[in-house]
């Protein structure tokens, strides 16, 4: 895909290309090859509007199984096929949770995936392709390779680094989540589920990782924002409530700060406070760091 160039004759693509601009992205909708896939927790806001020719990812229908794992390679490559994905596709992921599908994709080492950088409102206040029209993509076959990248934590791992001076578990949920006041972000409980954080974590909520028009902020606020985690050598592995959190720090910290040894746990929060045998913290002791008993 080749970048677009406005009347001034300046790209409108921005110098990280896992990143896109709305302007370049709306003259690209129809290039061979490109898929829009927004990313959300229901279908509620993408019946009342979404950009031409986007498909739906709903993360608990399609992503989450029902522990709030992420679903197996089947399923993963019969989503791809329903939308239209295969090898060789652009895929431009924005919505509510587009860092979760992007990370998704690279885990099984698809090559050209994006993020829109801007968020919902703003591509449809800026009049840009906007439309209720679901559009059907042609279904293709995609067979996902068997080799996955080394960015997930799951469950085991998890618990076999506790403690570990060589791993940060970075908790990106908000103050009243870390500290066990209410176990999903909406502040609502779960029956039968256990609020608090992993023991050992340390809190870093991403309030303002993104500005006013849904976009990410500068590397050098983003590289303020995570101080110290950009500098030190240590593993991170980040977590939230459902995933969409914690893979939007980790491309922040891989793509847009340039930061190696950053994992995800996926099954996060959600499925670590259902299990009645993971170790459970709450109050503030963490939220610097220290050690818990």
């Amino acid at each position: 895909m080749t970048s677009a160039i406005d009347t001034a004759g300046q790209d409108l693509r921005p110098p990280n290309e896992a990143l896109i601009g709305p302007q370049w992205l709306a003259e690209h909708l129809d290039d061979p090859g490109l898929c829009v896939i927004e990313v959300d927790v229901s279908p509620a806001d993408y019946s009342t509007g979404h950009i031409e020719g986007a498909a739906l990812w709903n993360v608990y229908r399609d992503l989450k199984d029902t522990q709030y794992r992420t679903v197996d390679r089947a399923a993963i490559e019969a989503l791809l096929g329903r939308s239209g994905i295969d090898a060789q596709s652009t895929v431009v992921f924005y919505g509510y949770a587009p860092a979760l599908g992007f990370w998704l994709l690279k885990l099984y080492g698809h090559r050209d995936v994006r993020i829109l950088d801007c968020g919902r409102r703003a591509w449809a206040d800026a009049g840009l392709p906007w439309t209720t029209d679901r559009r059907e993509p042609t279904p293709t076959r995609y067979v996902l390779p068997d080799h996955l990248a080394p960015i997930r934590a799951d469950q085991p791992k998890v618990r076999s680094v506790l403690g570990h001076p060589g791993t940060t578990i970075l908790d990106v949920r908000t103050d009243l989540e870390f500290r066990g006041e209410r176990f999903w972000p909406s502040g609502g409980q779960e029956p039968g589920g256990r609020a608090g954080h992993i023991p050992n974590a340390v809190n870093l909520p991403l309030d303002g990782i993104l500005d006013e028009q849904g976009k990410f902020r500068s590397e050098t606020e983003l590289r303020s924002m995570f101080k110290p985690f950009d500098t030190t050598d240590s593993d991170i592995i980040t977590y939230c409530t459902i995933g969409g959190r914690a893979t939007t720090a980790w491309f922040a910290l891989t793509y847009l700060i340039g930061r190696d040894n950053v994992l995800v746990y996926d099954g996060s929060w959600a499925e670590w406070g259902l299990l009645p045998s993971t170790p459970v913290s709450s109050g503030i002791a963490a939220a610097t760091g220290d050690v818990e008993s």
